[in-house]
Formats: C-alpha cells, sequence, structure tokens
C-alpha cells in the first residue's frame, strides 16, 4: 500500500508543469514543520507593515475604478472632438492597467500604485498630457498633480483620495480598447514608438513574472519576506548600484522554479542557498528568450558588446528582454553577495531552531563595518530647491562609486541608501542638508610604512556630471553645493548622533518611531527621470531603524575580499524612487532633520567641482597574492601597482549558439533540509552553473591623465547660465600601516 501510495506521488510529480528553463532542484512538498516556520515567518514581517488590512485593499480598488471611470470619460470625450463616429465612440473604450508591487500582490502599507493607461490609436500623448491633466486637476480627491513629461519613461503623478498613482500612458494601434485585452501579445507592440513600449514594459514584465511561477500566493509571501529583508539590510536600491523591485522578485521567481512545491520558509532558505553559490555574471533567466521579427533591441552580449560588462543580469522575461540591473557595479555585486551569504547562515539556524526569523530581519551597523568613510553632502538655499537638488545627487551617487572602485588603492565603496540631514551650523548658508556615507576599503601597500592617495580627481569628476547635468537641465540655482569629505570611523560622531553609531544589537519598533520621524522628500521633476522596469516603485518608509550591530561581527561585516573585475558605467537615465508609502523602518528612507547632527569637525573637503569629463577608467582582476582587506581599512598590494583596466567575464569564445540550459551538479545531500543537512554537505552547490548566452572578453586600455597636486583643468567645466561660482579643492590622504 505504501509502495503505491509512493508511486502515485511520484507519478504526480513527474506530471507536473514544468516552469523555467531546467528542470526543478526539487519537486519535494512541505512538511508539517516547513508550514509551522512559515507561520513564524509571517508573525515577524507583520510589524514592519508589509500587509494590508482589507479596509485599505477595498480603498485601492475603489480609487482604481474612479481612475479607470474617468480614463473611459476622456477617451470618449476625444473622440468626439476627433469627429469619430458615433459608433465607434460609443465601443472605443479604454482601460487603467496596474504593474510593479501592486500588480504582483506585494506592495505595503501606503505604498504607491504603478498604472498604465492604455488608449486607442487616435488618441495621442500631447492629449493624455493636455486634456487628461486638465480633467484631473479639476477632479475631486486629486492632490499633488504633476507631469514629468520630459522623463525617460513621461508620467503624470498624483495623489487620488489618499493612494500615490503614477501613470504612464501608451496608445496601441487598434481602433477599440476592450476590458479584456491581453497586453501580453508581443504583436501589440508593433508600430509602437519607443515611449509606449517602455511604457508597457512594465505591465508585460509584472505579468509574465506571476505565469512563470508555478504557486502565486507561496511566490508573493516568499517575495514579502525577501524585499524586506533587502530594505532592512540596506541593498534595495536600483538607483544606488542594488536591486529593485523587480529584480528581487524575478529572482524569487526563479527560486520558485527550482523548488516548485517548498513552503515559503524553506524558499526564504534556498534563495539564499542559490544566488549566494550564483556563478555571476552568468544570467539569471525566467524562461528562454524568445525572438522577435520587431527588431526592438534585447539583451544579447553576442551582439551587444556593452551588454558583457553586466556584472549581475537578470533579465526581464517580456519581450523586448532587458538587463533590469544594469546599474550593478563591482562593489554593490560584492556587497549583495556578501548579504546572500550571511542570510544563508542565518536561515540555516533559523530551519535548525538555534534561532528565529527576526534574527533574519536585523538591519546591519553600516558605521561600524569600515574604518574610512567619504561623507557626500548636499545643500541648497531652500525647501523646494534642496528636494530637486537632493534628488540629482542620489540619482548620480552611483557614479562616484564606480569612480571610486576603479581607484587602483580602493577595494571597495559601499554606499549607504539611507540619507541624513546634515548639520545647519556647519553650512551657514544654506538652511537645507542631506549626506550620505560610503564606506571605503583600502588596499595596503606591501612594505609601505605609509601611503599617500589622492581621490580629488575621482571625486571632482563626479561632482563635475552632477553639475553638469543640472545645467543641462536649467535647474543649477544660487546655493545648491555639493561636498565631500573623507572622515574615518572615530570621526562619525561629529555627523551623526549617538543613537544612530551605537552599537545596540536590536532596537524595537517604539524605540525606532520616537527617535527618528518620518522627513519625506516629495521629489519633483526628477521623480521619473526613468522609470524603466527595475524602477524601485516603493522604496520609501515613513520611519527608519538606525542600523545596529551584532555582538559578534562576521569576518564579512569588518574587512572584504577584493572585489571581481568591474567594467565601464554606462551612464543611463535613472530614477529617484518616491520616498514615501510604507511602514517598514529600512536603511534607505530619509531621516527627520528633527535628528540633529554635530557639526563637523573641519577636514579635506571638495566643495563643488572641477571642469573635466568623465573618464572611465578600467579595471583589470584583483590578483589573490596582492592580499586582503584588514581592519583598518587597507589591503596588501603588491609593489608594483598596475593600473585597474577593464576585463569582461570571459566563457569559452566559440562560434556555436550557447547552450539554453542551466547545468547543475546536484547531489541529494546538498539540497537536504538544513535541520538534518551537514555543511560539508552544501559544497558542490558551488557548481551551479547557467549559461545562456556567449559572453566575450574584452579587453580595453583607457589612458588616465595624472592632475599635478595643484593643477585643477578648467577646460570642460559646466559654465552655469546664472553665473553660480564654482569652488576648487582637492581631497588627500595618508593612510599608516
Amino acid at each position: 500500500m505504501k509502495e503505491m501510495s509512493a508511486n502515485t506521488v511520484l507519478d504526480s510529480q513527474r506530471q507536473q508543469k514544468h516552469y523555467g528553463i531546467t528542470s526543478p532542484i526539487s519537486l519535494a512538498c512541505p512538511k508539517e514543520i516547513d508550514h509551522i516556520y512559515t507561520q513564524k515567518l509571517i508573525d515577524a514581517m507583520k510589524p514592519f507593515g508589509v500587509f494590508e488590512d482589507e479596509e485599505e485593499l477595498n480603498h485601492r480598488l475603489v480609487v482604481l475604478g474612479k481612475l479607470n471611470n474617468l480614463v473611459k470619460e476622456w477617451i470618449s470625450d476625444v473622440s468626439e472632438s476627433k469627429n469619430l463616429p458615433p459608433s465607434v465612440v460609443a465601443t472605443v473604450g479604454g482601460k487603467i492597467f496596474t504593474f510593479g508591487s501592486y500588480r504582483l500582490g506585494v506592495h505595503t502599507k501606503g505604498a504607491d500604485i504603478d498604472a498604465l493607461c492604455v488608449a486607442p490609436r487616435h488618441v495621442e500623448r500631447s492629449d493624455f498630457f493636455q486634456s487628461f491633466f486638465e480633467k484631473l486637476k479639476h477632479q475631486d480627491g486629486i492632490r499633488n498633480l504633476r507631469a514629468v513629461e520630459d522623463a525617460f519613461v513621461p508620467v503624470i503623478k498624483f495623489e487620488f483620495d489618499g493612494i500615490e498613482i503614477d501613470l504612464v500612458f501608451a496608445r496601441l494601434a487598434i481602433q477599440t480598447i476592450s476590458d479584456n485585452l491581453d497586453l501580453r501579445d508581443d504583436s501589440r507592440l508593433r508600430s509602437l514608438d519607443i515611449r509606449c513600449i517602455r511604457s508597457l514594459n512594465g505591465c508585460r514584465v509584472t505579468d509574465e513574472i506571476l505565469h512563470l511561477v508555478p504557486n502565486k500566493e507561496t511566490f508573493r509571501l516568499t517575495l514579502r519576506a525577501v524585499k524586506l529583508w533587502a530594505k532592512r539590510r540596506g541593498i534595495y536600491s536600483n538607483m544606488l548600484g542594488f536591486l529593485g523591485g523587480v529584480s528581487w522578485a524575478m529572482l524569487v521567481a526563479r527560486t520558485c522554479q527550482l523548488y516548485p512545491n517548498a513552503a515559503a520558509s524553506t524558499l526564504v532558505h534556498k534563495f539564499f542557498l542559490v544566488f549566494s553559490k550564483w556563478e555571476w555574471p552568468n544570467p539569471v533567466l525566467l524562461k528562454q528568450p524568445e525572438e522577435s521579427n520587431l527588431n526592438l533591441p534585447v539583451w544579447d552580449p553576442r551582439v551587444n558588446p556593452s551588454d558583457r560588462y553586466h556584472l549581475m543580469p537578470i533579465i526581464t522575461p517580456a519581450y523586448p528582454q532587458q538587463n533590469s540591473t544594469y546599474n550593478v557595479s563591482t562593489s554593490t555585486r560584492t556587497v549583495m553577495v556578501e548579504e546572500f551569504k550571511q542570510g544563508l547562515a542565518v536561515t540555516d539556524e533559523i530551519l535548525q531552531g538555534k534561532s528565529d526569523w527576526s534574527k533574519l530581519l536585523e538591519p546591519p551597523n553600516f558605521f561600524q563595518k569600515y574604518r574610512h568613510y567619504i561623507v557626500l553632502t548636499a545643500s541648497a538655499s531652500t525647501e523646494e530647491n534642496h528636494l530637486e537638488w537632493v534628488g540629482l545627487v542620489e540619482s548620480k551617487i552611483r557614479v562616484l562609486v564606480g569612480n571610486l572602485e576603479r581607484n587602483e588603492f580602493i577595494t571597495l565603496a559601499h554606499v549607504n541608501p539611507q540619507s541624513f540631514p546634515g548639520s545647519k551650523e556647519h553650512h551657514k548658508d544654506n538652511n537645507y542638508v542631506s549626506m550620505w556615507f560610503l564606506g571605503i576599503i583600502f588596499r595596503r601597500v606591501e612594505n609601505a610604512e605609509s601611503v599617500n592617495i589622492d581621490l580629488t580627481y575621482d571625486i571632482q569628476s563626479f561632482t563635475d556630471t552632477v553639475y553638469r547635468q543640472a545645467n543641462n537641465i536649467n535647474m543649477l540655482k544660487e546655493g545648491m553645493k555639493i561636498e565631500a569629505t573623507h572622515v574615518k570611523k572615530k570621526q562619525l560622531h561629529h555627523y551623526l548622533p549617538a543613537e544612530i553609531l551605537q552599537k545596540k544589537k536590536k532596537q524595537n519598533l517604539s524605540d525606532v518611531s520616537r527617535s527618528l520621524g518620518g522627513l519625506q522628500s516629495k521629489r519633483s521633476s526628477l521623480d521619473s527621470s526613468c522609470l524603466d522596469s527595475s524602477r524601485d516603485t516603493d522604496n520609501g518608509t515613513p520611519f527608519n531603524s538606525p542600523a545596529s550591530k551584532s555582538d559578534s561581527p562576521s569576518v564579512g561585516e569588518t574587512e572584504r575580499n577584493s572585489a571581481e573585475p568591474t567594467a565601464v558605467i554606462v551612464e543611463k537615465p535613472l530614477s529617484v524612487p518616491p520616498a514615501q508609502g510604507l511602514s517598514i523602518p529600512v536603511i534607505g528612507a530619509k531621516i527627520d532633520s528633527t535628528v540633529k547632527a554635530v557639526s563637523p569637525t573641519a577636514v579635506c573637503t571638495i566643495p563643488t567641482v572641477v571642469g573635466r569629463n568623465v573618464i572611465p577608467r578600467i579595471t583589470t582582476p584583483h590578483n589573490p597574492t596582492q592580499g586582503q582587506p584588514h581592519l583598518n581599512g587597507m589591503s596588501n598590494i603588491t609593489k608594483t601597482v598596475t593600473p585597474k583596466r577593464s576585463h569582461s567575464p570571459s566563457i569559452d569564445g566559440t562560434s556555436k549558439r550557447l547552450k539554453d540550459i542551466e547545468k547543475f551538479i546536484r547531489l541529494e545531500s546538498t539540497f537536504k533540509d538544513p535541520r538534518t543537512a551537514e555543511e560539508r554537505k552544501r559544497k558542490s552547490v558551488v557548481n551551479i552553473l547557467i549559461v545562456c548566452f556567449r559572453i566575450f572578453t574584452v579587453k580595453l586600455h583607457v589612458s588616465r591623465k595624472v592632475l599635478p597636486s595643484k593643477e585643477l583643468p578648467d577646460s570642460s567645466s559646466p559654465v552655469p547660465a546664472n553665473n553660480i561660482r564654482v569652488i576648487k579643492n582637492s581631497i588627500r590622504l595618508t593612510l599608516n600601516r
């Protein structure tokens, strides 16, 4: 009888629908203990506001229903104004689609809604930004209405009955828009302009993800847990080079494909298991890329040389396939992989009954990790100017990270996504100040008592980029300043209050909400400079928890191995995610300006910018003989230091088309439940290998001009139209052994 039962289960597993581009790793069904751990996971997440109650969910549905009716009324009015026959006007239709976290079913309390307005062919984009904008202006319940027509994905942003909505527009090459329209059909993209294709992309990607997971409810719960963990650990920000919401969703979806019957608690553990061992830059794919005759640009390193430089490719499943993580740098990938490993260790303990889920959600203490920091300050004279200025500076911080990590003396540049209010006393000319902190690990120079490091070029080329961009879009105004300062860990108390720097292991939510407010920057025109498939749609929170640190930190939290080879970072327009809407205390939102900072001591500072174009310096792989990072923030370097240069991931450059499957070395003991498996049985997982595209090695050499110690170039400096004074300075430091 038992044998028959086992055969029945085996037959049902064989008949199960296959998801993903490979066979699943395990078809094991959850046990009772797995359901218990899943319920404990839900209980651990509840205090962070990740679940909306029924009343809030219904309110969102009502608001979307009102918006859908407004769209239909507007399209009907436009049709009449263009003299369409009454029979056509009566059936012209129109529809609102949602995408992003709301469409996936993982939005949190107070999160905004990403929505798409789909119109028939006779409705122009100009109609959307003119007549529909006017209709919204006179609609009851609409507040904070603003249009960003020149964004990468043009958008109208507004608040409708208390719900923040970002509404994009697409018109299809059809006469009527029915209520059962399926946007997953690739033919809908035919004859559309690029702006409409970009607008449709969010919906198409979101819907495709939901069609590619075996169990939607398990996927949603797992994704909620992973997103909360990522925010708490300070690695949730597409804009700053970490991952955005769609990228996290695709990683979780891939995990669900590999373990289609697992419970959410098991999937969270398997998520860390798979991606702590993933051999980047092999891409993560949810389905085999499909070819189309629409001739749209798609991610393909065989064809596009720039795609070969992507360090952590996660490819969207809908045509045209794109890499949602093109912003990831060597440093941010290093930080994320370390967090995956830490998450694996913690979930091992949890599933062995040695710890609970709250440990997984503990934030790190960023300010105890490193011995050296760069403090980046953006200030302006008015609140309105400050919100604009902060948005631009924040969207370009990844340029600074790229500059620093290509410096031959720097192993890692780790940006903390959380910004802090700066000291007004130190910026007497400006009342509105924001600060970001970058942790730096320097290499130790072998047999040298000290080393002189000049960061002038790296930082000034970044500030030059920011000022030039501000000038090009006519944003630059009197009082807008950037300052970059190098400080040591022991000097951080000059910038941040003690409660932020203290080493408390835990801090409950009441302490958090009491000590920290919710300064939410309402970005204006920069909100939607890029609304691509990887945009961060729910990155802000009403309050933050200050970073904390465990009593016994792992080596990974205080020293790091050198990063893997980097590539030229290609600048692309980026979105500044809205900073409102969540109830999760995370690293990455703004802290209330009431948290006062002590006036910092005078140290070497770059207040603004010099005129020089950014020259991408390209790196070579780190040689293990150069040594490992040390606790003093430096790592060993050989006597002969070769300039970093580019190195793209190299896989055998044969002319054969790459295989479309993943190859797994699957030992049963490797994937056993951690409650019974030994640590040594997991080592073979490192053999997970995914090869879907041939990636070529490309060696580039870009010369770097070394500036004389007191000479700064002026030839390409941006010239502000209003003759704003641009100050020049340098930043140099000496590191002792």
